[in-house]
């Protein structure tokens, strides 16, 4: 990795002075937001690898979700789904931490694509063959989740490896940015194949966008530090020092604490989507696409303007705005009957969720130590998706009693209310 006094002219023996390689970018161009991430080797290969595979990955989240509500028509199953796919990292998350600080994160990169896609390929001959039920849906959705538990940690743990330190906030802007494009293009991709097709091609599409991001990875060339350096003292023990440091931690604590509210109240709407777009609008698969398109497509707006920022100074304070945004966004998606509302509704839900989740994310990156990273970013994901997992259980739960609205929009006044009381604390903080 290199530093920035390794961008200025190093003196030779004979007392010249040999000037730097040139950068595969432009200067000008290489300062300019996400496109100083790109101009790392290795980070741009993954970048390459990674976006091919993310659109699968959203053709398969909406095939998902459709196909659950298709053999449903329950807001309840929809939550179900969600948790069985959220709730392994609650276990394995921790572990995977503690795993990607010591061994070759790499290889356990590869690994895990390798099970991914042998999910996908499951899914996809299910359905084909009509054996799939709602009860074999959730079981590999699980066997998913399993798989992301451990993966997540150790991807977002990978990306320091593949960028100068002075690049890294723009790797985590550019990696949610591509994240967003691929959650903008892989649901409209999904609704054409869906309503030509049926799902079963969609589950092969995603299976076969592993092979891009299987061969990115087989391109990488990083130094790997090996683990018999390391004084191991047991995952167990290696799991209590991440909770500790990162409770002890006020920087950190805050912000997980108004994530977890975040992402227990109000994320949970991107899980039932499925149910609004079939059960209040009645637009089927199509209107789910628009629905998890427009999301994406906030979520895209998001990643250019973080990108931009050339630091984290105030992200705590953008943050906590954007939670309360996040509450009236959802406000206005409940309190419609009209489609066409509904869709910058979520817009601007996708545009406060990922400022809210990659500026956490960023604040941690930079504030951790760097043989405590992986844990941390694990118990970051764990809050997360157990967050998620919680939310989508019990407001899919309320829905099928009191209907979506209820249970979304008093989950919404909630992220306003949390919003309000952090953004006051803050200030009586600074005072």
């Amino acid at each position: 990795m290199m530093s920035r006094s390794s961008e200025l002219p190093v003196a030779r023996a004979d007392g010249k002075k040999r000037l730097p390689k040139r950068r595969p970018f432009p200067r000008l161009v290489v300062r300019v937001g996400l496109l100083r991430a790109l101009a790392n080797r290795n980070y741009r290969i993954y970048a390459e690898g990674n976006v091919i595979s993310m659109i699968g990955t959203w053709v398969q989240r909406v095939a998902v979700g459709w196909l659950a509500w298709d053999l449903t028509h329950s807001t309840m199953w929809l939550g179900l789904i969600a948790f069985a796919e959220l709730l392994p990292t609650v276990v394995i998350g921790p572990f995977a931490g503690v795993i990607a600080d010591r061994f070759n994160r790499l290889r356990l990169f590869k690994i895990s694509q390798l099970l991914a896609m042998s999910q996908s390929a499951l899914l996809c001959l299910l359905t084909a063959t009509n054996l799939i039920s709602i009860e074999l849906l959730l079981i590999l959705t699980f066997y998913l989740g399993a798989i992301y538990g451990f993966a997540q940690p150790v991807r977002l743990s990978l990306i320091p490896s593949l960028v100068r330190r002075s690049d890294m906030h723009a790797a985590i802007a550019c990696n949610s940015l591509l994240f967003n494009i691929a959650r903008f293009i892989g649901p409209i991709l999904a609704g054409v194949v869906i309503v030509n097709w049926g799902t079963a091609p969609a589950f092969a599409v995603n299976m076969l966008t592993y092979i891009a991001l299987l061969y990115a990875a087989s391109l990488l060339h990083l130094e790997q530090r090996p683990a018999e350096n390391e004084q191991l003292t047991g995952i167990l023990e290696g799991i209590y020092e991440g909770i500790i440091y990162a409770l002890h931690h006020p920087g950190i604590r805050t912000i997980l604490i108004l994530f977890a509210f975040t992402a227990t109240l109000g994320r949970p709407f991107a899980e039932l989507l499925p149910g609004f777009s079939g059960g209040i609008f009645q637009r089927g698969a199509v209107g789910l696409a628009w629905l998890t398109s427009s999301t994406g497509f906030g979520a895209i707006l998001a990643g250019i303007y973080l990108s931009q920022r050339r630091n984290t100074n105030g992200l705590r304070q953008l943050i906590i705005l954007n939670t309360g945004l996040f509450g009236l966004a959802l406000i206005a998606l409940v309190a419609t009957n009209w489609f066409w509302l509904a869709v910058p509704s979520v817009a601007v839900a996708g545009f406060s969720m990922v400022v809210c989740a990659v500026g956490a994310q960023s604040l941690i990156q930079e504030a951790v130590d760097a043989k405590m990273r992986g844990r941390v970013l694990s118990l970051y994901g764990l809050v997360f998706r157990a967050g998620v997992a919680l939310g989508s259980v019990v407001i899919g739960a309320l829905a099928s009693d009191f209907g979506l609205p209820w249970p979304v929009g008093i989950a919404a006044f909630a992220c306003i209310f949390v919003a309000f009381f952090m953004r006051r604390r803050v200030r009586q903080s600074v005072r």
